[in-house]
């Protein structure tokens, strides 16, 4: 227990009233020496070789501490951290080249869908245009069939109407001779002026 000089100067007896302290008296209330009130004892000179010992052998225990218990320690978990974000590491490396390998696959898949999507469409455009030329000729070809139908048609009803007009002619080139000269004139003499105005 410290003890403090205004402390032993109050407990301490006065002058006038008891008798002045000598070398080896103590204190009536602590019981520590008189002088043993002069310095604080890590500041007293003559305590500074054994606090110098005792300094290190601490310090002395405290690195050995240190060097057995604490830095194993430290260092088994900084260790473990780094192969931890070694790991990490080497997962996020797999990991983006996986994707962009997922991308590069990703994009080819995508160029030969566009290939395969125009050759599609080509094909198709090309089938398009087959089947309207082919429904072209076949509508060409019908109305050339019916074409050639109607100019034979039309050359059959003008065969008959001439024909119709050549014995229509005869009847009345036969009638306008009768008229005109009074007599008759025989078929084929009529017939063979009809003809010869004809041509």
């Amino acid at each position: 227990m410290f003890v403090t000089s205004a402390f032993a100067q109050e407990s301490a007896p006065s002058a006038d009233t008891s008798h002045a302290a000598t070398e080896g008296d103590t204190h009536s209330g602590t019981g520590v020496p008189a002088e043993a009130h002069g310095t604080f004892p890590p500041f007293d000179p003559a305590t500074f070789p054994s606090q110098l010992l005792w300094l290190a052998i601490t310090f002395g225990l405290f690195y050995l501490f240190l060097k057995r218990v604490v830095m194993p320690r430290v260092g088994g978990i900084i260790d473990v951290r780094n192969d931890r974000i070694t790991q990490d590491l080497d997962q996020a490396a797999k990991l983006k080249g996986e994707a962009d390998a997922a991308v590069a696959a990703y994009e080819q898949e995508l160029a030969e869908a566009k290939t395969k999507a125009n050759a599609i469409g080509q094909q198709a455009n090309d089938a398009a245009k087959a089947e309207a030329e082919t429904a072209r000729k076949k509508v060409e070809a019908a109305l050339d069939a019916k074409l050639g139908e109607a100019e034979a048609r039309i050359s059959s009803i003008k065969a008959n109407a001439m024909k119709e007009v050549g014995s229509i002619a005869e009847d009345t080139a036969s009638a306008i001779v009768e008229a005109l000269v009074g007599g008759k004139a025989s078929k084929a003499e009529i017939a063979a002026a009809v003809k010869s105005v004809a041509r």
